[in-house]
């Protein structure tokens, strides 16, 4: 056995846009609070019984500001989300119809397979339902009593525990045994679990990155497509033929991306007590002058997609066509001045857990993972190769059994005590090639502007509904320009946290007809509802145009369309 090792950057991206109505407060979708109740927990307990794994965690700002706020919530009782205000409703026999259609519109979306059908009691009041529906009237719910609506609001939120909660917690064990006819003392003390996990999130993240267990990095604040508010034809850099939005750019946008990247670093270092060395650009988007703002305000490592890499060796006229010979090593990007080392994600790897290890036994996905990487060392002669596996954190996990409890337990124990791959985090591999451990890493003379989905922007612009969405945005910008000196400093803040809120990613990537049309509402309406916020907080009429659907969608997306493929 030689003594060459692969050092393997296991990241995983933890993300959420804001689901709030800034201007009333109110949480508008759940979707925070339930991966924090079933992701963000199991990720930190799959670390707290392994201590000697060692991983990456990105935790996008606007998600971590939301996870701050609901411990708030949960600590005063006070409740701002309408699902948990009902789970805490001691009379749900007189909530308004619109409460009782958001129960029922809510309480079953989940992965049915792995998170519904399991749970004999759950699947019950989804059959009772379907009974019923046809009959009732629109806003009349004769049929669903108090006690129905108890039930359906414990067993969402228990399928939404995770599976490290399951096995430790006595309240959720008694509960889910229970399954039918919770009282209110059972929905009080299954708040207070909920409140118990969301209070617990961060501190426990804090206490495995003070051990030095784990590595946490950043980005920009609201997640925005840094590239593409610097410049919206970098979009063509990778699809020349790509039709653009009708403005011809997002005004001040250069300076509005510092905005996001210096916020996020003074945040992550309030919360996490220490700077963040480097960041996951939204949605991996780079370009030269994306990577040169970075560098510039002392970012040491960003990562992105391979399809980046091998559209910059193509564009540079350097061989591309063998991941082997280029893939496994960091680059330096360099404006002249500051530097910045990018490394870039093996697709392949990171796609089979988000999208294949899901369907197989855990020690059967566990061993064609290790394997690939003991592939990768065998051809790597002399190298010492640097393998990038990055990939959500959240949403991978309703689609394995027990919410990737097996996979994640026997992949990290694997990982850990095998003799020739070493856990690693980003800024160990810098600190290697400063010692000389590890040679300097590869100057790479040109970026091709991209994302880690198919090395291109095709997922949030370049089709008609997309560009509609930049459009809508770039014109509520220039409002925002001729509007917002005449505020004061208090309004003016208030507005620019809404028109952050409006450039993040999420918003286009849900535009298309490839997307479920459930999701891709919910997300339309959230969309146009913040842009006419804006209006309304520059003290101008929203255009009545804001309330015409930008995307319909209709589609049916691998994985509710929440996750992509690095590759087509």
């Amino acid at each position: 056995m030689s003594d060459k090792k692969l050092l393997l950057n296991l990241y995983w991206h933890m993300h959420q846009p804001d689901y709030r109505d800034l201007v009333t407060g109110e949480y508008v979708l759940p979707w925070t609070y339930l991966h924090a109740l079933k992701d963000y927990s199991d990720m930190a307990y799959h670390l707290e019984q392994n201590a000697a794994a060692r991983v990456s965690f990105n935790f996008v700002p606007i998600l971590v500001e939301q996870l701050q706020d609901y411990a708030d919530q949960s600590r005063t009782g006070e409740w701002r989300d309408p699902l948990l205000r009902l789970l805490a409703n001691p009379d749900l026999d007189n909530i308004t119809d619109a409460e009782c259609q958001l129960i029922v519109d809510s309480c079953f979306k989940a992965h049915h397979e792995k998170m519904l059908s399991p749970f004999p009691h759950y699947q019950r009041l989804l059959k009772l339902y379907e009974l019923v529906a046809p009959i009732m009237q629109s806003g009349q719910f004769h049929y669903l009593s108090e006690q129905y609506k108890a039930d359906l609001l414990v067993w969402y939120h228990l399928a939404w525990t995770g599976e490290g909660l399951r096995r430790k917690n006595k309240t959720v064990q008694a509960l889910m045994q229970k399954g039918l006819l919770f009282t209110l003392k059972d929905r009080q003390a299954l708040l207070g679990v909920i409140s118990e996990t969301l209070q617990g999130i961060l501190p426990r993240y804090q206490a495995l990155l003070a051990k030095g267990q784990i590595e946490m990095s950043t980005t920009p604040y609201y997640h925005p497509i840094l590239p593409l508010l610097i410049d919206l034809k970098s979009t063509r850099d990778a699809m020349p033929e790509a039709p653009l939005p009708h403005s011809a750019n997002y005004t001040d946008g250069y300076t509005r991306a510092i905005a996001h990247v210096e916020a996020a670093q003074h945040y992550h270092e309030k919360i996490f007590n220490q700077k963040a060395l480097g960041m996951w650009p939204a949605e991996g988007a780079v370009s030269h002058a994306a990577l040169s703002l970075l560098a510039e305000q002392g970012v040491a490592w960003a990562a992105t997609g391979q399809g980046v890499l091998a559209n910059s060796l193509r564009k540079l006229g350097l061989a591309h066509e063998q991941p082997q010979d280029y893939l496994y090593q960091p680059y330096k990007i360099t404006n002249g001045q500051q530097d910045i080392v990018c490394f870039f994600r093996d697709d392949h790897l990171s796609d089979k857990i988000g999208f294949e290890y899901s369907k197989q036994y855990a020690s059967e996905a566990v061993h064609d993972f290790v394997q690939s990487l003991e592939h990768i060392l065998a051809q790597s002669e002399d190298e010492t190769p640097v393998v990038s596996v990055i990939l959500d954190g959240e949403n991978a996990w309703e689609y394995y059994p027990y919410n990737g409890f097996y996979f994640l337990q026997e992949l990290y124990h694997a990982l850990a005590t095998h003799a020739d791959i070493q856990m690693t985090t980003f800024s160990d591999v810098l600190a290697m090639q400063q010692t000389k451990q590890l040679p300097e890493p590869k100057l790479l003379n040109d970026i091709c502007a991209g994302s880690w989905v198919y090395g291109t922007f095709s997922t949030w612009i370049g089709e008609p509904a997309k560009n509609r969405a930049w459009d809508l945005l770039c014109e509520a910008k220039r409002q925002y320009d001729q509007h917002v000196h005449e505020l004061s400093a208090t309004a003016k803040q208030k507005c620019q946290q809404q028109l952050a809120l409006c450039e993040g990613s999420d918003w286009f990537w849900w535009f298309g007809d490839y997307n479920n049309a459930q999701s891709v509402q919910s997300f339309d309406q959230l969309y146009r509802r913040n842009l006419s916020n804006l209006y309304q907080l520059l003290g101008l009429v929203p255009p009545a145009h804001l309330s015409q659907p930008i995307s319909l969608g209709g589609g049916d997306a691998e994985n509710a369309g929440t996750m992509r493929r690095g590759q087509s």
